[in-house]
């Protein structure tokens, strides 16, 4: 139980909890603003109504043109719930990219592909729904559909997760906080390895290129960078010094095959073969933002670079493998093939 409490008099006294006039605020939170629940998805759908007479709260799609279903858990018992998740999936999945669009016209009032660009600044992938994920929203789930949840995800490799709301009551004011029953980046990977071979060694990392980073830094100065916190900076940890990995720009495709030559430093401390990396002229020189801030600083991991493409000129193929996880095991056939002929990958 998500528990919230505030400082008085140098105690810790805790805020009571509260409750919504109506889980249909809820539903309009996330319609406009999905990132409540940490989901970069663009909603395309609000009450869609299925063949099978089911009637979905809200559709998104993510940068990777996968759809997800969010599910309000509202009067329904947590088995209902689940259980109308499910089948509203088996209908979803069914969504070809044709139809995609046209309920996303009808919705957004404008093309799928103007809001795409607008939300993701890239092209939607030419083919959508190649999976897709359930989120079930609540502000309590009962032992029994936590473990069913579970074992949906964990046992099956079902993209299912479970996001709890709950309501604090301070002065007047009514506060939120959100959390996840599963680590909703283990969820991504265990479905994305259901369908995969065996890991050879390879790993996928997310080039970031934006804001406060440029893939052409990366490519000129040998490093890969995430930060803003610890959930973007810390799956960097997971490479190891003579690991390969293979570089993704979202919205672009693959751009880069290296080893890793050095583990994760903060980006203040990194020094390339002219000196300190913050020293060197940048492409992008936000990459310094709150540099001595270790919580929201940028971290970069040294890389040895075999072969790297500009943004502009990415490797990209119908049916790759991407995701928005900074750093995963990449296991999909056809993408290691692909890259082995025009990147030089070597699994590891």
């Amino acid at each position: 139980m998500t528990r919230l409490y505030k400082l008085a008099n140098g105690a810790l006294v805790p805020v009571p909890q509260g409750q919504l006039v109506s889980e249909d605020m809820i539903e309009g939170w996330v319609a406009e603003q999905p990132s409540l629940l940490g989901l970069d998805i663009l909603v395309i759908g609000r009450q869609i109504i299925t063949d099978f007479g089911g009637r979905i709260d809200l559709l998104g799609i993510d940068s990777e043109g996968n759809l997800s279903i969010v599910e309000l858990k509202r009067d329904r018992t947590p088995r209902e719930v689940v259980a109308q998740a499910l089948d509203y999936a088996s209908w979803v999945q069914s969504l070809t990219t044709p139809q995609i669009y046209e309920r996303a016209q009808t919705y957004l009032g404008r093309s799928l592909t103007t809001a795409f660009a607008e939300r993701f600044s890239s092209s939607p992938p030419e083919r959508l729904n190649q999976s897709h994920s359930i989120v079930i929203v609540a502000s309590a789930l009962d032992p029994s559909s936590q473990r069913i949840v579970r074992y949906l995800s964990e046992t099956h490799g079902i993209a299912i997760n479970t996001a709890f709301f709950t309501v604090f009551q301070e002065a007047g004011q009514t506060l939120l906080t959100t959390d996840w029953l599963l680590d909703q980046q283990e969820v991504a990977v265990r479905s994305e390895a259901k369908v995969q071979s065996p890991w050879q060694g390879l790993w996928y990392v997310n080039a970031g290129d934006g804001d406060t980073r440029s893939w052409e830094d990366m490519r000129r100065y040998g490093f890969v960078a995430a930060g803003g916190g610890e959930k973007w900076s810390g799956p960097l940890r997971r490479l190891s010094v003579g690991d390969p990995i293979a570089v993704y720009q979202k919205g672009a495709g693959y751009v880069g095959y290296g080893k890793v030559s050095a583990p994760v430093v903060m980006v203040r401390d990194f020094v390339t073969e002219a000196g300190p990396l913050l020293d060197q002229p940048l492409a992008q020189p936000n990459l310094a933002h709150d540099r001595n801030d270790p919580d929201v600083a940028e971290y970069a991991v040294a890389v040895d670079w075999v072969r790297t493409v500009p943004v502009s000129d990415p490797v990209r193929f119908e049916g790759m493998f991407a995701n928005q996880n900074i750093v995963c095991k990449l296991c999909e056939p056809r993408t290691l093939e692909v890259l082995r002929d025009r990147l030089g990958v070597e699994p590891g």
